[in-house]
């Protein structure tokens, strides 16, 4: 038994905690204008939070005003908006955030002069100690507004001994190897950049002193990955301090003649023999004072097993051991159960039991210990996440020549950086503080000159923590882009392949070479600063050396140098692993996240990529006989440790295919979006339902979650702020809750919040039920009401829903039919349409149908009705008006009102009223009103007024006989007229011959008197007669 207990504590394991790190708590304050020029005109402050969302923000004034914001949801920042500057609103400005212990420590101190000034800097150093000689020194100015120039003025000197144009609103000048001379008073002065005539007042004076002291200032010590020793690692003890160092000296307390010297501050510490562990502690001194050795920094303790054995040799030789010690106890007990069988002669049943149960418990732990041994030789491998890679990339105004001026820009992912690092060939460095909360920092090269020609890479600085280098930028000449980088995961035969070109700059165009062929395999347009060229199935043809290269958008082209050749060479590879995430890929902040990569193949080695870029490894002596497998843990997951994860294995010189990726969103950096439901959460089976998620930010990827569901359902990038989730044909098995979040795809996968929860439920599977307010639809403020549901099946729950709101107001589960929904003191607000529906227990999510919608009104009055007039609203000869008045509510008393008469004319139930125009009284305004049985003493507001037009009774009758008597004289005369004119038509024929002679005779006569007054003329010759013949021949009739 005492061998057997000492076995299973060999299988223990020991956890180690984490460290906590203090964060820096005074927020950020600063000013935001839409008026660059002429920034007083409209001033908004703004107050950041520095590394923790906050519930509540405080903008205080002069010490004595104070100004609160509650945001709507937990966030970084907030705005205080001022307005145009004037003098009531001058002074000096702080803000605090609030914590969980309380209210933070104030910003720095704003002070708002009057208008037509600009705020008056502030002028810090950035260390707690004077500076030593021969260290560097970064003097800040805090403008507060953006897009200022600032120059940093000596006492002494007319002109300023250093200016620079940040694109936030610090200015950090560096003052490189401090002399003597370098002490002295310094100011600075901003200005806005378009305007250079327009001047801060000075800010306040900083004097710099060099400090003389015989101990430098203490160093900090910190151990990678942990202080924990693992059997068989290492741990790297890391001094930091914030200036150059000639030396460090690392000693231990426990062994005197310890001690280890190192240029960067690394050392690597072995446990070998258990030699490793103790308490360590280091100092430093520099180039200006070899002689001065600092103070020696805080112990460190570092803890741990011996490091000759391995877990896997103290178990597996454990296994060992205990099988020998089980069937050499087994050979004993036969031995002896021989020997008091022979010598004693007996063959009591108990004795052989005794001997059975004996051997059975040994078999037992032997098997115990066998199992628990095994589990643990599976390695959970712990994550020890370096600080996340920043990004670097070039910006510039020309386009077509980029560098005439170029900046080059380095972003971090994580929220807690406190300044960036540039570095060019390894050994130059600028530092600078982030510009913007986007966690990023600009370093203006200018024109490029041969002096900035190099390889440059960045890093990104935490509390005590420095960043992986970034990609490497190379600068290869003055006139020509920068040389690209080229890279490929390993390609695999029959699969495509994606190569990826990073060219820096945004805006060009890329091409891919292959060695042997002059003209490009694969030209791309202007698609970003980096570009991926698609192989779409791998062969032995496709193999060969690769580079690529970028040149300008338009022609004539500028062409970068090729990028470094990248080799494609097709392996034997054994097949892909299974990777996967114990937890759901979408996590908080804090938890612990645990990788599975597994194979068939037995003893391989695992390795962990986070984007591309190996991040751990389980060597495969951990691995158990049989199949493989590694677990890879992260113990507390940042938002930094988002990103993409896959695995792969290998054995000597043969690797795996890369797994399946999972991809991790560390979720709670972003607020959270809205998620709403169209048309409603309430649908019928097999329609379609579109879950919109409004989320704050733009180009971000959006996830839709299941409750129930690790894996989220749907995904969408989107240039937006917003996407569309579409469910087709809708069913009862979509019925449950929904949300959403929104993350970014660049940096580390940092999210939102999850969204709130929507229920969709599918109803028409169920009798709907009946809602009816007890005591009315009209309710009077501060009133109590209750809506009652009705439904036709025991064991249900019931729902209350109001038209436009996306969530139920209640839910009930009585004992009965029905449930009765109390809404105590209605405002306003809750007037609107109900209805509910239920569902069963045993079926949360098969709901039944609406029911039928219930109008409410909160109101003192009930609303005003509507009054229309049926044909027309003019009266027609001996014909009648129906007025049609129409309210809201039912069960009402109508009454009809006329400006004519001053008491009300009529009463109705239905709401018709018959208006006739007897003597002219029918027409005017009218107007309605209505009052509810159960309030009778309550009126409504009256309805617009109508009027009725037409002529008076006795006036219109008189009209009308006149009319008659004068249409009949009429027609009589028209008659008459008729008949006049046929008697004289009949008479025309008669008249017509009778006029003909007579007009033959007058012509004879006339010619003959004619021809007598003609003189010499015969007037019986035969001419005379021939002549008179001939004319009166053609005479007409």
């Amino acid at each position: 038994m005492l061998l057997t207990l000492t076995l299973l504590l060999f299988c223990i394991r020991l956890s180690l905690g984490m460290t906590s790190i203090v964060m820096q708590s005074q927020p950020e304050l600063w000013i935001e204008t839409n008026y660059p020029q002429a920034p007083w005109e409209n001033v908004t402050l703004w107050c950041k939070s520095p590394s923790q969302i906050s519930s509540k923000f405080l903008l205080l004034k002069d010490k004595t005003q104070m100004t609160c914001i509650q945001p709507s949801y937990k966030t970084f920042q907030v705005s205080f908006s001022i307005g145009a500057l004037t003098k009531s609103n001058t002074g000096l400005y702080r803000c605090c955030y609030w914590k969980e212990t309380g209210w933070s420590e104030p910003s720095k101190v704003l002070e708002l002069e009057a208008p037509g000034q600009l705020p008056k800097p502030i002028l810090w150093i950035q260390s707690e100690n004077s500076p030593l000689p021969g260290c560097n020194v970064n003097i800040l100015c805090h403008g507060w507004l953006q897009d200022l120039v600032f120059m940093l003025f000596k006492e002494g000197y007319a002109e300023p001994v250093d200016y620079q144009v940040p694109t936030g609103t610090v200015a950090i000048f560096s003052i490189s190897n401090m002399t003597p001379e370098s002490e002295g008073v310094y100011i600075c002065r901003t200005h806005i950049l378009m305007l250079p005539t327009l001047w801060s007042e000075p800010s306040n004076p900083l004097k710099l002193i060099v400090a003389v002291a015989d101990k430098l200032p203490k160093p900090s010590l910190s151990a990678r990955p942990s202080t924990m020793f693992k059997l068989g690692k290492a741990i790297t003890l890391q001094c930091r301090v914030p200036h150059l160092v000639l030396e460090f000296s690392l000693e231990l307390e426990e062994r005197a003649t310890f001690q280890k010297f190192s240029l960067d501050g690394d050392f690597i510490i072995i446990n070998v023999e258990g030699k490793g562990t103790g308490t360590y502690s280091y100092n430093y001194h520099i180039e200006a004072h070899p002689n001065i050795w600092s103070h020696r920094s805080e112990p460190l303790k570092l803890m741990g097993p011996a490091g000759l054995l391995i877990w896997n040799y103290i178990l597996n030789e454990a296994i060992r051991l205990s099988l020998i010690v089980q069937l050499i106890a087994l050979l004993l007990v036969v031995l002896w159960i021989r020997w008091k069988y022979r010598s004693l002669k007996i063959r009591e049943a108990w004795l052989l039991g005794t001997a059975q149960g004996v051997t059975m418990l040994f078999i037992i732990m032997a098997l115990l210990c066998c199992g628990l041994c095994n589990g643990v030789l599976t390695e959970e491998t712990e994550i020890i996440m370096p600080t996340p890679k920043p990004e670097l990339w070039a910006e510039t105004n020309f386009p077509l020549a980029p560098w005439k001026n170029l900046t080059l820009w380095c972003r971090s992912p994580s929220g807690s950086t406190k300044e960036f690092v540039l570095l060019k060939d390894g050994t130059g460095w600028i530092a600078t503080r982030p510009a913007s909360e986007q966690v990023r920092a600009a370093f203006p090269l200018g024109a490029l000159t041969q002096s900035h020609t190099g390889s440059y890479h960045c890093h990104s600085w935490e509390e005590m923590a420095v960043s992986e280098p970034s990609e490497a930028l190379e600068l290869v000449g003055t006139d020509i882009l920068p040389k690209p980088v080229i890279s490929a995961s390993p390609p695999i035969r029959g699969r495509e392949l994606q190569i990826r070109c990073k060219g820096w700059l945004a805006g060009m165009g890329f091409a891919l070479y292959k060695e042997g062929l002059q003209e490009p395999v694969q030209q791309l347009g202007t698609v970003g600063r980096e570009a991926f060229f698609t192989i779409q199935r791998m062969e032995d043809k496709d193999e060969g050396n690769y580079s690529c290269r970028t040149h300008t958008e338009k022609r004539p082209f500028k062409w970068s140098e090729p990028s470094e050749p990248l080799e494609l060479v097709i392996k034997e590879m054994y097949p892909k692993p299974y990777f996967k995430t114990w937890a759901s890929p979408m996590v908080t902040p804090g938890i612990r996240v645990t990788f599975n990569c597994s194979t068939p193949h037995e003893h391989m080695s695992f390795i962990l990529y986070k984007d591309g870029s190996e991040i751990a490894s389980s060597d495969k002596s951990w691995a158990s006989p049989g199949a493989s497998a590694a677990h890879f843990l992260i113990i507390s997951v940042g938002f930094g440790d988002g990103g993409n994860y896959s695995c792969r294995y290998y054995d000597f010189s043969i690797w795996s295919e890369p797994s399946d990726s999972v991809e991790l969103v560390v979720t709670e950096f972003y607020p959270k979006p809205t998620l709403l439901a169209q048309p409603g959460p309430v649908v019928l089976p097999g329609k379609n339902v579109t879950l919109q998620c409004q989320g704050a930010f733009q180009g971000m990827r959006f996830a839709l979650l299941y409750e129930g569901t690790p894996v989220p359902l749907q995904f969408q990038s989107t240039s937006g702020n917003s996407a569309d989730f579409l469910l087709h044909t809708i069913g009862t098995e979509d019925s449950g809750n929904y949300s959403c979040v929104y993350y970014e795809t660049t940096m580390s996968n940092r999210g939102s919040y999850l969204s709130k929860p929507i229920m969709i439920w599918v109803t028409g599977l169920l009798p709907k039920p009946s809602l009816l307010a007890q005591l009315g639809p009209m309710v009077a403020p501060g009133e109590n009401m209750t809506l009652r549901c009705q439904g036709e099946l025991p064991d249900s729950t019931f729902v209350l829903l109001k038209e436009g709101s996306q969530e139920p107001l209640e839910q009930q589960r009585p004992s009965s039919y029905r449930a009765d929904f109390w809404m105590p003191a209605v405002r306003g607000e809750d007037s609107g349409i109900y209805s509910c529906i239920y569902y069963l227990d045993s079926a949360p999510f098969a709901a039944s149908n609406h029911s039928d919608f219930l109008e409410i009104w909160v109101t003192d009055k009930p609303p005003k009705p509507s009054l229309s007039a049926w044909p027309s609203t003019v009266f027609k000869l001996e014909k009648d008006i129906t007025l049609q008045c129409r309210g809201p509510l039912p069960g009402v008393e109508f009454i009809l009102e006329h400006d004519r008469e001053e008491a009300p004319q009529q009463f109705s139930d239905d709401g018709d009223f018959v208006i006739n125009n007897v003597e002219g009284k029918g027409i005017g305004n009218y107007s309605c009103s209505y009052r509810l049985q159960a309030y009778p003493d309550i009126w409504s507001e009256p309805s617009d007024p109508l009027e009725l037009v037409g002529a008076a009774g006795p006036a219109a009758q008189e009209c009308t006989v006149g009319n008659i008597v004068r249409s009949s004289l009429i027609v009589v005369v028209v008659v008459a007229l008729g008949i006049v004119l046929a008697i004289e038509w009949r008479k025309w024929p008669r008249l017509r011959t009778r006029n003909s002679e007579a007009d033959g005779r007058d012509q004879t006569i006339a010619l003959e008197e004619c021809n007598q007054e003609e003189p010499g003329t015969d007037s019986n010759s035969p001419s005379s007669i021939s002549q008179a013949t001939s004319v009166e021949l053609p005479v007409p009739i």
